[in-house]
């Protein structure tokens, strides 16, 4: 076979891959932090409502958005070591 012939057939066949290996790349699951002074069990109830309106947006806590919830607790000197 004619190496001019094969570089070509090479070259064709790593151009036509490529485009089906990057839609096999992990999608990035967006992030939401909340920072709140209260502590979780004040907050229980307000949480549950920002998670039902993400809901009803598509968006369910787990499987494609991940919601961190950092608590101060009434301490309100705790907060930028939470938000770091």
């Amino acid at each position: 076979m004619n190496s001019k012939y094969l570089f070509w057939l090479l070259t064709t066949v790593l151009l036509t891959t490529a485009p089906s290996v990057e839609a096999q790349q992990a999608k990035k699951v967006p992030r939401i932090g909340y920072l709140t002074i209260e502590s979780p069990s004040a907050f229980s109830t307000r949480a549950e409502a920002f998670r039902q309106g993400l809901r009803e947006l598509g968006y369910v806590d787990g499987k494609n958005i991940v919601i961190e919830y950092r608590y101060a607790e009434g301490k309100l000197d705790r907060l930028p070591a939470l938000a770091a």
